[in-house]
């Protein structure tokens, strides 16, 4: 496993030794030991997630304001934009943002900590998107920030008009969230 920082600095990228041959690939996609030992980061997952999605289908920018949850994600087949937002008010990158490519096919995964929004959209005719969780759902302490506030001008890199579900739409901007101290 090989792990490497992007922009923002907590959010890690890390990629799994793949072993493949004609018969086709393995890889272990998560091991706690190594993970703790690759990222510094010592948790336990209380529930894995799975969505299949559409091309251009936008989730997000999704985070819990109680009970806030730390994600490890991974897509298992095709491809989209994966968006995190700094939403720590006493941090120094509040309101910034970072994107990187996950795919089916490159097979890597990001580690996103507690204190973060997270979103993305589907590249692809079809993907699908897994994630651990280090607390459980709770529909009560959600809350979304807006896919295109101005504010923050993520580029989403879509080909196309994107499909937000109803809630989704319903974000509050930046400067209007609830968000961490």
């Amino acid at each position: 496993m090989q792990t490497k920082p992007i922009s923002l600095p907590e959010i890690v990228i890390i990629e799994p030794q793949v072993f493949g041959d004609e018969r086709g690939f393995f890889y272990e996609s998560f091991n706690a030991k190594k993970f703790a030992e690759a990222t510094g980061v010592h948790t336990n997952f209380v529930q894995d997630n799975h969505s299949r999605s559409s091309k251009n289908v936008l989730r997000g920018l999704h985070y819990q304001i109680q009970h806030p949850q730390g994600k490890l994600v991974r897509v298992t087949y095709g491809e989209v934009l994966d968006v995190t937002v700094d939403i720590r008010r006493s941090s120094p990158n509040f309101g910034r943002w970072s994107s990187v490519r996950l795919s089916g096919e490159n097979k890597r995964q990001l580690w996103i900590p507690a204190g973060f929004a997270h979103g993305f959209v589907v590249l692809s005719e079809h993907a699908e998107f897994l994630y651990k969780t280090t607390d459980y759902w709770m529909p009560e302490h959600e809350r979304c920030i807006l896919w295109n506030d101005p504010a923050l001008g993520i580029n989403w890199e879509s080909d196309g008009e994107v499909t937000v579900s109803a809630k989704d739409r319903l974000g509050r901007s930046l400067a209007d969230a609830e968000v961490f101290a």
